[in-house]
C-alpha cells in the first residue's frame, strides 16, 4: 500500500478536493442512510470524506473516534496460567491513573478492587504512562502447598505442578482481554518479589494509534486483468485498488496469503475468495493456494482451531466449493478428477467423525468463528463446540455433497452421485427440522448443550446467507430471512444479538466478506433494498480506510476496536471485486457454460463495461446498460439471443451487449439499532431448587429442563423434580425479548444412575506423573500405545444411556493448534462413532474433562465395547494423536 503520508501531493489541495465534495445533494447519492452516504465519486460521513480523484487514485481525511485518547481509568484483571480464572466476568479491577507514573496497592487474588479517586471530567490517559500493578498471589500459593491445587472461581482445579505464571489482562494497549493468547505476551507476565508471593509488573500504557492511509494512487501492474469501468468513478477506483490488493496478496510460492497481517496460506480464507471471486481472476494461484492445503494423506487440512482444530472446527470442506468454482470457470478436465478424490478421501473421513445419525446434521465450529467465546457462551468447552451443529458449517457440508454428487455424474460415478444426493437431502432436511425458527423466521445459528440440546436463538449471517446461495431455504424461507434478519447501520453483524463483556470481532463486528456473501444471497432474491445495504457497505469501509479490511465494530463501522484487523485481507478484497462480477454483471460460471445475470439498483444505473475479460480459450468485451435484474436484450457480437449465456468452448474475441429492463428493485430489510444481550444467569442447584443471581436488564427468566422451556418467570428461583436424570438450565430475557445463552446445565445424576469403570483395568495404566484422576492411574493413548482397548460395559436395566470418557489432553492450547486426539468407538460389534479428546491446556495434563457422549437405547445385559485408532481417526498434526483415559462413565438418563 501506499505510505499514509502524502508525499508529492500538496496538503491544501487535499483539504479544497475533500472539502467540495462535501456539498453534494442527498438526490445524487447512489445510497444515502442517517450514517453515511455514497456519491458517483466520493463517501461521506459526518465531517469525514473519501474521494476518488480518477479510476486509480483515491484521498480519504477519515479519522478513527478511537484515535482519541482514552480516559484515565484502566480496568483489568490477573490471570493464572494465561486463563480468564481470577473472577467471574465483568468483576474486574479498576485504577484511576491521573499521573505518568501510577501504582496499585497490593491487590488479594480474586478480590475485585476499585479505585476511589474520582474520576474526572474529561479526564485522558497520558500516553507511555507507567502503571505498577501488585497482586498477593499467597491464597493460591498457599492452596498449592496444602492441597497441590487451586480451586479457581469456576470450580476448575490448576495443579501445582502446572502453574506457570501470573499474567494481567486489561483494556488498555499494551493489556488486551485475550485470554485465548494472553499466556504468548511476555510483557504481560507479572514477577514475583523474591518468595513473599507478592507479584508485580510494570507497563508502560499507550493507546491504540493505529491509522490508516489517506492517499492511494495505483502502483501495481493489473493490465493483464480485466479493465472495468463504469459511471461512477467511486466504483472505478475501488474496484482497481481490490485488483492491487488480490496482487499484492499472491506470495512468493504463486499461492494466497490471507492478508496484510497474515501471510499464510489458510484454508477457508482462500477457499471463501475463491468463492467470491479469485477463481474469475487467478484461477491458478486459487489452484496452487487450494493444493496448498492438502495433506499427505490426500485429505483436505483444516487450519488450527479450537481445542486442537478437527474434529471440533469441521468447516474444512469449504475447500470444495472453491475446487468446484475453479473447475466452472476453467473447465478443466484434470482439475476436477484431481479435486473429486481430495473431497471424496476428505468426506469419507467426515462420515466417519463427524456425522449425526439422529439429526442428519454434521458436528463443529461455526464456520470462520473459530475464536471460542467470541461466538459461544463462556462456558463451553471444546468437546461442547464438537457436539454443537450450526447452520454456517452444515451448509457447506450439504453443498460439498451437492458437488460431489455433480462430480460423480461429469466422471460417471452413478452409484457415487445417488449416494452423495441423499447424504445432502439428509443434512437439508437436518437445517430445516432442527435449526430453522418459525416464530422468528430465520435460521438459528446452532443447537448446543450437553445430552440434550436446545437452538441458540441468535441468526448467524454467513448461515443465513449460505443457505440461501445453496437453496437449502424455500423460496418463502429466503424471502423471510432477508426480511427479518437483523441489519445494522454498518452492514451485517456476524449474529444479533451482541454477546456481552466481549470485546469486538466476531462478536459486535461486521465483516466485509460476509457482507458479500449476504448482497450474493439479496441480489439471488431478487432485494433490492437488501443488495443495497451489503453493497455499499463494502464501498464505505474499503473508500474510508483504502484497503479492503478484515472487519469494523458493529456500533460505529470503524476499523479500529476489534481485536484483530488486517488491512489487504483477501476475502475482504474477493468480496469487493464479487460486487462488479457476481452482482452488477450476475456472472454464474456452470461446467458448459457463463450465464448472465446482472443485478443493478436503480441509483448505480448507467455504463458499466468489462474489457479483456479472460473466460477459458475467449476474450470478452461485455457492455452493460440500463438497471434492474430483467434482461431485455443480449446479444454476442451483434447477434441477439434469448438465453442469457454463452458456451464453455467459444474462443477468441468476443464483445457481448446486455440491456437491462430498468425494472424497479423492491425488497425489505430489518434495520435494527445495535444490542448486546444479558449476561449468562449464573446457577446453582441447592437441594430441589435452582438459584440464579439477579441479571441486570433482564425483565424475566426462562427455565430449560433437558433442552425445552418449562417456565417463564420473574423470580431468581425455581423448584424442580428430582426423581430422574435432568439437565437444568436458564435464560435471562430482557425488555426487548432477547435472551442470554443458556447457563452451563447443571446436570442432576440420581443416586444408582451412573457407574465409572476405571480404565486401568482394560489397559496397562501409565508411569506419567499427572494429578487429579481417580482410582490408581489412568491409560495413555497414542499413536504407538493402546492403539485398541477392549472393555466390557453392563447395563443394570433397560433404559437410554450416555456412555462418555474421562480424559486429559495438554498438547496444546484450548484455542489453537492441531492435536485434538480421536478414536473410533465400537459398541456391541458395531461402530457407534467417534469418541474426541480435544486439548484442554498446554502442558495441563492433570486438567481432566470429559468426551463427548454417546446416547444410545440399550437393553439389560454386559456389552463388548473398544476404543480403536482407525484411519479415519487421523488429526491435522498426522504425528501426535494422544490423550489420558481415566474412565468410563456410563449414566442411565431415561
Amino acid at each position: 500500500m501506499q505510505s499514509k503520508t502524502l508525499p508529492f501531493f500538496p496538503a491544501l489541495l487535499l483539504m479544497i478536493l475533500l472539502s467540495a465534495c462535501k456539498y453534494h445533494a442527498t438526490n445524487n447519492a447512489l445510497y444515502s442512510s442517517p450514517a453515511y452516504s455514497v456519491y458517483p465519486d466520493s463517501v461521506r460521513e459526518n465531517n469525514f470524506t473519501a474521494k476518488a480523484l480518477s479510476d486509480t487514485e483515491m484521498v480519504s481525511d477519515y479519522k478513527s473516534p478511537a484515535l482519541h485518547p482514552h480516559n484515565a481509568e484502566v480496568t483489568f484483571k490477573f490471570s493464572i496460567n494465561g486463563d480468564d480464572n481470577e473472577n467471574a466476568p465483568g468483576k474486574n479491577h479498576t485504577i484511576i491513573c491521573l499521573s505518568k507514573n501510577c501504582s496499585t496497592p497490593v491487590i488479594t487474588f480474586g478480590q475485585p478492587w476499585t479505585d476511589s479517586t474520582k474520576l474526572p471530567d474529561n479526564s485522558r490517559l497520558q500516553d507511555s504512562s507507567r502503571l505498577t500493578i501488585r497482586v498477593n498471589m499467597q491464597p493460591v500459593l498457599n492452596a498449592f502447598k496444602q492441597k497441590g491445587y487451586f480451586t479457581a472461581y469456576n470450580g476448575k482445579k490448576i495443579y501445582k505442578n502446572e502453574f506457570k505464571g501470573v499474567y494481567v489482562a486489561g483494556d488498555v494497549t499494551p493489556l488486551t482481554w485475550d485470554f485465548a493468547n494472553l499466556a504468548t505476551h511476555a510483557d504481560l507476565k507479572m514477577n514475583q518479589n523474591g518468595n513473599s508471593g507478592i507479584y508485580e509488573l510494570t507497563i508502560a500504557l499507550h493507546p491504540e494509534l493505529d491509522t490508516t492511509a489517506s492517499h492511494w494512487k495505483l502502483s501495481s501492474e493489473i493490465n493483464s486483468l480485466p479493465e472495468y469501468t463504469s459511471s461512477h468513478t467511486l466504483i472505478n477506483a475501488l474496484y482497481n485498488l481490490s485488483l492491487e490488493e488480490m496482487q499484492q496478496d499472491i506470495r512468493p510460492d504463486k499461492t494466497f496469503m490471507a492478508g496484510a497481517k497474515w501471510d499464510g496460506v489458510w484454508t477457508r480464507d482462500v477457499s471463501y475468495g475463491t468463492l467470491l471471486s479469485l477463481a474469475i481472476l487467478r484461477p491458478d494461484i486459487c489452484r496452487n493456494s487450494l493444493m496448498k492445503k492438502v495433506n499427505k494423506n490426500g485429505v483436505i487440512i483444516q487450519d488450527t482451531g479450537t481445542g486442537g482444530s478437527y474434529p471440533c472446527s469441521t468447516d474444512r470442506m469449504v475447500w470444495a466449493l472453491a475446487a468446484w468454482e475453479v473447475y466452472k470457470v476453467t473447465g478443466d478436465s484434470s482439475w476436477l478428477r484431481q479435486s473429486y478424490q481430495i473431497i471424496k478421501n476428505s468426506a469419507r473421513d467426515d462420515e466417519q467423525n463427524i456425522y449425526d445419525p439422529q439429526t442428519g446434521l454434521v458436528h463443529g465450529e461455526t464456520s470462520f468463528m473459530d475464536w471460542r467465546e467470541q461466538s459461544y457462551p463462556r462456558w463451553m468447552q471444546p468437546v461442547d463446540i464438537f457436539n454443537s451443529e450450526c447452520i454456517s458449517t452444515n451448509a457447506v457440508h450439504y453443498e460439498t455433497n451437492i458437488i460431489l454428487a455433480k462430480m460423480s455424474e461429469i466422471l460417471s460415478d452413478h452409484t457415487s452421485s445417488e449416494r452423495f444426493s441423499q447424504i445432502a437431502a439428509g443434512i437439508k432436511n437436518g437445517i430445516n427440522q432442527y435449526l430453522w425458527i418459525p416464530g422468528k423466521g430465520y435460521y438459528g445459528e446452532y443447537l448446543y448443550g450437553k445430552n440434550y440440546r436446545m437452538l441458540s436463538q441468535r441468526p448467524e449471517s454467513l448461515g443465513e446467507a449460505l443457505s440461501i446461495l445453496f437453496d437449502i431455504a424455500s423460496p418463502q424461507q429466503r424471502t423471510s430471512v432477508l426480511d427479518k434478519m437483523p441489519v445494522l447501520d454498518y452492514g451485517i453483524p456476524c449474529f444479533y444479538p451482541q454477546i456481552p463483556n466481549i470485546p469486538p470481532y466476531h462478536n459486535d463486528a461486521v465483516w466485509p466478506f460476509v457482507d458479500a456473501f449476504w448482497t450474493l444471497a439479496a441480489a439471488e432474491s431478487d432485494n433490492g433494498k437488501a443488495v443495497m445495504e451489503g453493497m455499499n457497505s463494502i464501498y464505505r469501509a474499503a473508500a474510508f480506510f483504502l484497503t479492503n479490511k478484515e472487519n469494523m465494530v458493529a456500533d460505529n463501522g470503524d476499523y479500529i476496536g476489534t481485536q484483530v484487523n488486517s488491512g489487504r485481507q483477501l476475502w475482504s478484497v474477493a468480496g469487493n471485486l464479487a460486487m462488479i462480477y457476481k452482482v452488477i454483471f450476475g456472472m454464474h460460471f456452470q461446467p458448459d457454460s457463463l450465464r448472465f445475470s446482472p443485478f443493478v439498483p436503480q441509483s448505480y444505473k448507467g455504463r458499466n463495461e468489462l474489457k479483456d475479460f479472460h473466460y477459458r480459450n475467449a476474450s470478452l468485451d461485455i457492455m452493460l446498460t440500463g438497471y434492474g435484474n430483467k434482461i431485455s436484450s443480449f446479444s454476442l457480437d451483434g447477434k441477439k439471443s434469448n438465453t442469457a449465456a454463452i458456451p464453455g468452448n467459444i474462443e477468441g474475441k468476443h464483445t457481448i451487449n446486455i440491456v437491462l429492463s430498468d425494472n424497479i428493485l423492491a425488497g425489505n430489510i430489518h434495520l435494527v439499532q445495535n444490542h448486546i444481550a444479558p449476561e449468562v444467569p449464573v446457577t446453582d442447584l441447592s437441594g430441589d431448587t435452582l438459584h440464579w443471581q439477579s441479571i441486570a436488564g433482564a425483565e424475566n427468566y426462562e427455565v430449560i429442563i433437558n433442552g425445552k422451556k418449562i417456565s417463564t418467570l420473574t423470580d431468581t428461583q425455581y423448584r424442580v423434580s428430582l426423581n430422574k436424570y435432568a439437565e437444568f438450565q436458564v435464560i435471562a430475557v430482557d425488555s426487548s425479548g432477547y435472551g442470554s445463552f443458556a447457563c452451563a446445565p447443571i446436570v442432576y445424576i440420581p443416586e444408582g444412575s451412573q457407574q465409572m469403570d476405571e480404565m486401568e483395568q482394560f489397559a496397562p495404566a501409565s508411569s506419567l506423573p499427572y494429578k487429579g484422576y481417580s482410582g490408581k492411574g489412568f491409560v495413555e493413548i497414542s499413536m504407538t500405545k493402546n492403539t485398541k482397548i477392549n472393555f466390557h460395559i453392563t447395563i443394570p436395566e433397560d433404559g437410554e444411556y450416555a456412555v462418555d470418557f474421562r480424559y486429559a489432553n495438554g498438547n496444546g492450547p484450548i484455542n489453537t493448534d492441531n492435536k485434538c486426539a480421536m478414536r473410533s468407538f465400537y459398541f456391541n460389534g458395531q461402530r457407534i462413532g467417534t469418541a474426541v479428546f480435544p486439548q484442554r491446556g498446554q502442558g495441563q495434563w492433570s486438567n481432566w474433562g470429559l468426551s463427548n457422549a454417546f446416547v444410545m437405547k440399550l437393553k439389560k445385559g454386559r456389552y463388548p465395547a473398544s476404543l480403536i485408532l482407525e484411519p479415519a481417526n487421523a488429526n491435522m498434526n498426522g504425528s501426535v494423536n494422544q490423550a489420558m483415559l481415566d474412565e468410563v462413565r456410563i449414566i442411565r438418563i431415561n
